[in-house]
């Protein structure tokens, strides 16, 4: 057998074959979509680059705002880069909340000299408590009575003027202040994170709060409705100690991580900025439970102690229901202080929720899911004897 030996092929042989079989392999792109289809923005079309272009800044995000508000409690270190920053609070505790005036020269000229109005909310961060707000704040209410989720802590804030809190909003404060001048304001929460959890698991496990703050300055008549800027950030509230602990937990894991694991998460920061937000809406479940001198929207009232309204006080319920002859009678009475519908009166008509929301306002929520299928009219037929048989004779 003969064995012939090949002789090296020259490099520029080599080059020239790889060439042409690079550009053969490439010849059949873009041709099951037509010749002009291909087109690099379709390629910047897809979601992954999509996805890519939401994590960058937008061009106006260094635009500085007119106000920022600084609340004087660490971050916690386990959160992730690009994830909103998490802060703990110790139920109780009071945090000072700086005011701080951010504006250029020139800038909302009209409100120089004057007061502008900051209303401060304690409300739910996840979106499912938010739609139940109402049943979750009138549950806390009924197992805290005479109790508040925010107060102002008045001896120790600097700058504000007209503090105020409606007996109605458990959640809500508010006051004036003057831009120019150094203010803080210093607020307490009183209720924990594990309060509104179906199971209680431990503060680590509590839902997760947020605080929010409105800026509104004066209209041509001369009411706080025009809004100016809002900005909240998120938390969660422990009983008290609680939180140290928790934020010393997070800073010992976060050591036991190796360099590149700490490379994915937010350094701790000595206070928590606000950013900016939608103003919370104008309309809000206290508005419908508004007794008959609150004044909705963005009205002032003062600070008062109890649940009374700042212009009515409910008459007590009496001790008997003797007098009252029947549960529909006693309904009626209630319905005149605590309204359901417009014409603050329980009609025969109204709704199975319609009759959920006044047994919440009326301290029946142990008792909803007893009548969860109850409408107006099927309330309004019970007499006192079904009532004492259904809820006991205390309740009764």
């Amino acid at each position: 057998m003969a064995w012939a030996l090949k002789m090296p092929m020259p490099d520029e042989v080599i080059e020239s074959g790889l060439v042409q079989d690079f550009d053969a392999s490439l010849s059949g792109i873009g041709q099951e979509l037509g010749a002009g289809a291909y087109s690099m923005s379709d390629v910047l079309a897809l979601p992954i680059f999509k996805q890519e272009e939401s994590n960058l800044p937008a061009e106006d995000e260094n635009e500085l705002l007119p106000f920022q508000y600084v609340l004087c409690s660490a971050t916690s270190p386990a959160v992730k880069l690009h994830d909103e920053t998490l802060t703990y609070l110790n139920q109780g505790q009071s945090y000072e909340i700086r005011m701080l005036d951010n504006r250029n020269i020139g800038e909302l000229p009209e409100i120089n000299g004057k007061y502008v109005k900051s209303i401060i909310r304690v409300v739910f961060h996840d979106r499912r408590l938010q739609y139940t707000e109402h049943q979750q704040l009138e549950g806390w209410r009924w197992n805290r009575p005479g109790d508040r989720i925010l107060d102002l802590d008045i001896p120790l804030s600097v700058g504000i003027v007209d503090p105020r809190a409606n007996p109605t909003q458990l959640n809500t404060v508010e006051f004036l202040w003057d831009p120019s001048k150094r203010t803080s304001v210093f607020i307490q929460v009183h209720c924990i994170s594990t309060e509104f959890t179906t199971r209680k698991h431990g503060g680590e496990k509590g839902v997760p709060f947020r605080i929010q703050i409105d800026t509104f300055k004066e209209n041509e008549s001369s009411e706080y409705t025009e809004h100016l800027h809002s900005a909240s950030c998120q938390i969660k509230v422990f009983k008290p100690k609680g939180a140290d602990r928790k934020q010393k937990t997070d800073r010992e894991k976060m050591e036991k991580r190796t360099p590149q694991e700490k490379e994915k998460y937010q350094p701790s920061y000595d206070t928590t900025i606000l950013t900016e937000c939608s103003p919370w809406p104008d309309i809000s479940y206290v508005n419908n439970t508004a007794s008959p001198g609150f004044t909705s929207s963005h009205g002032s009232f003062t600070i008062a102690e109890g649940n009374g309204s700042p212009h009515h006080q409910p008459d007590p319920v009496p001790a008997t229901t003797d007098t009252l002859g029947s549960f529909r009678k006693w309904a009626c009475r209630e319905l005149s202080v605590s309204p359901v519908t417009e014409n603050q009166n329980l009609l025969a008509t109204a709704t199975p929720q319609d009759a959920q929301q006044w047994l919440h306002r009326n301290r029946f929520s142990p008792y909803c899911r007893l009548f969860a299928n109850f409408s107006g009219g099927d309330l309004l037929k019970l007499t006192r004897d079904d009532v004492i048989q259904i809820c006991g004779p205390a309740d009764g």
